[in-house]
């Protein structure tokens, strides 16, 4: 058996090294995308697996319905990027990596929200300027705030479990209320929960419900306190609007993990002209903080979602059921 792995990060690469030499599978590791120019590589592998947020062009799963390959294996929780339509029209399984380390995304989550609560932003930008008083900075503790989570699920309920350590009161919104998770967090509604969150934290896919979730109705409804943090999706958040309601103090602050249109520059070393001007509006706000995409990005993560993702490539070559399918 043969699997190609697409746009492999070079700390990825001894973790496939290990499951290659367990399962005696082979493997081969590139650093490009998964697209029209490079799916032809996939002729004569048995299996593929590729992370990305881009989305796949059409001819990509014709050719692989013809190469004989008979699934697509994200290696990362999100698959936004994937036509169902399609995958379903060339008998492609489609599978991901749910929950690879929630803790890894919940943590950075908590670290920039902390960051925001203890306005760091603004001492940099001050410090900067070798101005180094701290007058207008108060700030306040974390176990005075409510938290809302959007999504508790894997991420969200470890997202959850980390501010109610820390004291914070955790509401969350989600259509499963998951009794494990009773401990940590109330539910309830959307609109409660706009209203009276201090922090609102992203945790859900990216779908027909929720692109555009926040958007300038959205802002309005929450707290001139309070802050967004957005774990999960860029086309979840109207870039655009959220400029707005920070420039207008509807809300407090933003930390973004991911943009809408950051498959121009992410993952690679950008040109100025590739830089969208909504990136370049939120850089210069010392309350908004981005980083990008790389929230996932610990060993613990990585050597999960490499040998997730590769059982399952393995299952549907060997024609059995994957862990991890995705129904839709």
């Amino acid at each position: 058996m043969k699997i190609l792995m697409y746009a492999v990060l070079e700390p990825e690469k001894k973790y496939i090294q290990e499951w290659s030499a367990k399962t005696g599978v082979e493997v081969k590791c590139v650093a490009e995308r998964l697209d029209a120019n490079t799916v032809e590589w996939a002729k004569g592998f048995d299996g593929i697996d590729f992370q990305q947020t881009q989305s796949l062009e059409p001819v990509v799963y014709q050719k692989l319905h013809e190469y004989g390959i008979k699934q697509l294996t994200a290696r990362m929780v999100g698959y936004d990027m994937i036509d169902f339509d399609l995958a379903k029209k060339y008998d492609l399984t489609v599978t991901n990596v749910p929950a690879y380390s929630p803790r890894a995304i919940a943590e950075m989550g908590l670290t920039q929200a902390l960051r925001l609560v203890r306005k760091l932003g603004y001492y940099d930008k001050r410090m900067d300027n070798l101005d180094f008083r701290w007058a207008g900075l108060e700030s306040t503790e974390i176990y005075n705030l409510t938290v809302g989570i959007i999504g508790a699920g894997h991420i969200g309920g470890a997202t959850a479990q980390l501010y109610s350590a820390l004291g914070a009161k955790v509401i969350a919104v989600d259509p499963i209320h998951r009794v494990e998770l009773n401990p940590y967090l109330e539910y309830t509604d959307l609109e409660t929960l706009l209203q009276t969150a201090d922090i609102v934290t992203i945790h859900t896919p990216l779908n027909e419900s929720t692109a555009n979730l926040f958007n300038s109705a959205t802002f309005k409804k929450m707290k001139k306190t309070a802050y967004l943090i957005n774990m999960a999706r860029g086309g979840i958040v109207n870039a655009a609007d959220l400029i707005a309601a920070l420039q207008s103090q509807e809300i407090a602050g933003a930390a973004l993990d991911t943009l809408a249109d950051e498959g121009q520059f992410f993952e690679k070393q950008a040109t100025p002209e590739e830089i969208p001007e909504d990136y370049k509006t939120l850089r210069a706000m010392p309350n908004v903080l981005i980083s990008p995409h790389s929230a996932f990005y610990t060993d613990t993560a990585m050597k999960n979602m490499v040998a997730m993702g590769l059982d399952d490539v393995v299952a549907i070559v060997n024609g059995k059921r994957p862990q991890f399918e995705v129904y839709k």
